[in-house]
């Protein structure tokens, strides 16, 4: 695979042997290592290459990072999706160097990253970069680590700084959830000559409006006109019913003036003047008395002067969904957690190689999502849109004749889903993460089967 044929690990045949192990990880992600493994030969080398001190998570991982920064030219406009995700090991488990996660119930780490994204064609570019972070005990009384580099919530800026800079004339957009609103995250991306999304955490914040006049978050907004209103469908859950909420559109300039408790890189780089953005606000009216509600507070470096552009920026951050569906096919399609590896470092580089194989499989997820109707063959090797043709097709005359060359993604995501399980009933809904992954295993091997034959027979 040319995500990793580029590493450097000290040693050639160690880059060769990644570039094995993850073309058998991807024919059956979600298996464990000796079932990816063809031999117990392939099995032992994979166990030895991750016990080898001289590589790392981010000698694995690091060649597709500046891969996808490198892409796009002038003009293009990039979304980064910023996110945490705990790997959990579960409480029980005896690996070496683990730390606590959830409510320190759990023993893992904390993996940080940040996947690129075309905002107007919705493909997932890659990842642009990640760390592995793990919990501290902590010390000290609460105000003295506010500003503490080493608070988990610092994480954020480190990563925006590992990402760098865009290439001339590109303009690179960090989304974040309320983790990152925090005045050196926007710090540190505006030094990088980086925009941003963020969701407001606090509303009672000071902020400075364009009169020079002190106040809350909430005051400004309120002081705002309503620029629109949208409805929106609610989706039900165990402690609310469902129902469509009405909601106001609110955007205003405003300056973030430096905090009261700093730290040394603040006092060192932070800007003179307050920090510019604006802030964009969709708030539900008349919530009912049950229900909490339904309130989007973004702020962000692009300026807000239109109701379109507004709207565009809530568009844009309503895309960090992709995200969490990286995360999905990290650990419901790749089985990250339910790796045995005896020593966290193990268990790092293993989590680097998923990482990079959790990409490949979102790709062709998403472009069924964003793109169903187009042709299977210019995305999807031929020889794998031919032989799912002759396994798919039913042998009954009423069946529908399937076409591979006017197969559509959406179709072969169907029969890819078919294989692993999927019944494709109405009520069933699209393929899920788990039968999508079982469908290319045993295609592939379908696959394989039919190339042995071919070679035994000519």
């Amino acid at each position: 695979m040319m995500e990793f044929s580029p590493c450097e690990l000290g040693d050639v045949r160690r880059t060769k042997r990644l570039v094995k192990a993850a073309a058998q990880v991807l024919v059956r992600p979600d298996g464990t290592t000796p079932e990816q493994a063809e031999s117990w030969g392939d099995c032992k080398a994979l166990y030895r290459l991750m016990d080898c001190d001289d590589i790392s998570f981010q000698a694995i991982t690091s060649p597709h990072y500046e891969r996808t920064r490198q892409s796009g030219d002038a003009g293009s406009v990039r979304l980064i999706l910023n996110d945490t995700t705990e790997i959990d090991y579960d409480s029980k488990r005896r690996a070496r160097g683990l730390g606590p996660v959830g409510r320190n119930t759990g023993r893992g780490f904390f993996l940080h990253s940040a996947l690129m994204r075309d905002p107007v064609t919705k493909q997932v570019i890659g990842l642009a970069g990640q760390e592995v972070q793990y919990r501290t005990k902590k010390k000290g009384a609460k105000n003295s680590r506010r500003r503490d580099p080493h608070r988990e919530q610092a994480v954020w800026g480190r990563l925006i700084d590992q990402i760098g800079s865009p290439p001339p004339g590109a303009t690179w957009l960090h989304v974040c959830d309320r983790g990152a609103d925090d005045y050196e995250v926007f710090c540190r991306a505006y030094r990088q000559r980086c925009g941003w999304i963020v969701r407001a955490c606090r509303l009672n914040r000071q902020v400075i409006s364009p009169s020079g006049d002190r106040m809350t978050l909430k005051e400004h907004l309120t002081a705002q006109p309503v620029r629109g209103r949208q409805s929106l469908e609610v989706a039900a859950t165990l402690k609310r019913s469902a129902r469509t909420a009405q909601l106001e559109l609110r955007f205003a300039p405003l300056a973030l003036p430096r905090p009261r408790v700093i730290n040394a890189w603040i006092r060192k780089h932070a800007p003179s003047e307050p920090l510019a953005m604006w802030v964009v606000e969709l708030a539900e009216i008349d919530p009912p008395n049950d229900a909490e509600q339904v309130r989007r507070t973004l702020l962000t470096s692009q300026p807000v002067e239109t109701v379109e552009q507004a709207q565009q920026i809530i568009d844009y951050y309503a895309q960090r969904w992709a995200i969490e569906e990286y995360h999905k096919a990290l650990k419901t399609g790749c089985q990250v957690e339910s790796r045995y590896y005896e020593t966290a470092e193990r268990l790092e580089r293993i989590t680097g190689l998923l990482a990079i194989v959790a990409v490949q499989l979102l790709r062709l997820r998403h472009l069924a999502d964003e793109h169903p109707d187009h042709p299977a063959i210019e995305v999807v090797p031929a020889q794998w849109i031919k032989t799912i043709t002759k396994v798919r097709q039913r042998p009954s005359p009423r069946a529908p004749k399937i076409n591979a060359t006017t197969m559509t993604l959406e179709e072969f995501d169907k029969h890819l889903g078919g294989l692993g399980g999927h019944l494709g009933r109405k009520c069933d809904g699209r393929p899920g993460w788990q039968t999508l992954w079982r469908g290319p295993e045993k295609l592939l091997l379908i696959l394989r089967g039919c190339e042995i034959l071919r070679t035994k027979c000519g």
